[in-house]
């Protein structure tokens, strides 16, 4: 059907003929025997170098089965270094991976079928149609006819591609050739995806559709990984780990990020007339103040919903009168830059633009 020789080198390797009845079988987010439920993978201060570049610093963290990880940060983080490392591909310099409960370069094939992966790279056999592609790969995963044909709609309709089925890969888009990957990578349904920037080039409405997509097979059970520069999607993970320059600069929840940047909620205020923020600093509940003009200051609180009354009552009580009173979420481009910047002055490097860019 296709020339060996032509087969891109992040195509799943075809299940022997032992293997293949069990394939067939729909693939369970079950952990592996022996394995921690608590941690499908694991990072274990891991260091890459290529010669004096470190493309990976000592990076620290578990995921947890049945969640979706955002590995977020800018183009040369050091994301997909980490993904390729879980994946196999590469090894570390330093430090230990376990996925599945085992040493990705060392997978048994019964484990690589309950792997999905989307690459940052295109992978696609250029002569072969949309359909021809993902029906291909469901084939290499065991998968029969009936099933395979189903499951092959269902994921070119996901990625909105079903009125392009018939066209070449080579025909398509930029935009659509990723959607014809990311469908490549979820046709077999696995338990663990790692998933390259998906979403790269994709519409904003298809994006919304994708992460629905991704939240459902979550909520299955399934296990997710998904590198992103578009950091607005780190709302739509369970934990997110903010990679920068190599390092981790931090792993939380994305509420658990936004207050360790912050150091609680913020309370944007307006008043009628001009006042001084520094004014509040001996009100309990008031953390810290930031004047940003003669009439518009916030306030860092524990909670914006019980404190912002009483703050209202401390300006009044100070000869100020409150024009609007509303809580500020700070967007995850500003939690970035914050936690970056803090990471860089803790370790002393001077601060820049590209840093956080």
């Amino acid at each position: 059907m296709t020339d060996p020789q032509s087969v891109p080198p992040d195509a799943p390797a075809a299940p022997p003929s032992d293997v293949a009845a069990e394939a067939a079988t729909p693939p369970t987010p079950s952990s592996p025997t022996g394995a921690d439920v608590a941690a499908t993978v694991v990072v274990d201060h891991v260091t890459k170098r290529f010669g004096d570049l470190v493309a990976a610093d000592d990076v620290a963290l578990t995921v947890s089965e049945g969640t979706i990880l955002g590995i977020i940060g800018p183009s040369g983080a050091g994301k997909t270094t980490v993904v390729r490392m879980l994946t196999g591909a590469l090894a570390p310099t330093e430090g230990k991976v376990r996925v599945l409960g085992e040493d990705p370069r060392k997978f048994r094939r019964r484990t690589r079928q309950r792997i999905g992966y989307m690459p940052q790279l295109f992978s696609l056999y250029p002569d072969l149609s949309a359909r021809e592609n993902v029906d291909f790969v469901a084939s290499l995963f065991g998968m029969l006819f009936r099933r395979r044909h189903r499951r092959s709609r269902e994921v070119l309709e996901l990625v909105d591609l079903w009125d392009a089925r018939g066209r070449r890969a080579s025909q398509l888009s930029g935009g659509m050739q990723r959607r014809l990957e990311l469908a490549c990578a979820l046709v077999h349904e696995p338990a663990l995806l790692f998933l390259d920037e998906p979403t790269t080039g994709i519409d904003p409405l298809l994006r919304t559709k994708v992460w629905d997509e991704l939240q459902r097979l979550r909520n299955d059970g399934r296990t997710l990984l998904v590198t992103t520069q578009y950091l607005s999607e780190a709302e739509l993970c369970d934990h997110v780990a903010l990679i920068a320059n190599g390092r981790l600069v931090a792993h939380d929840t994305p509420e658990g990020l936004r207050r360790s940047a912050i150091g609680g909620d913020l309370i944007d205020i307006e008043t009628v007339s001009p006042f001084e923020a520094s004014a509040l600093s001996d009100v309990p509940v008031v953390a810290s103040s930031d004047q940003l003009g003669p009439r518009h200051f916030r306030v860092v609180v524990e909670d914006a919903g019980t404190a912002t009354p009483l703050v209202v009552e401390a300006i009044g009580e100070r000869g100020g009168e409150v024009d609007s009173a509303r809580e500020h979420r700070p967007t995850f481009d500003e939690i970035f830059a914050e936690l970056v910047h803090r990471d860089r002055e803790a370790r002393g490097e001077p601060d820049d633009a590209e840093a956080v860019a």
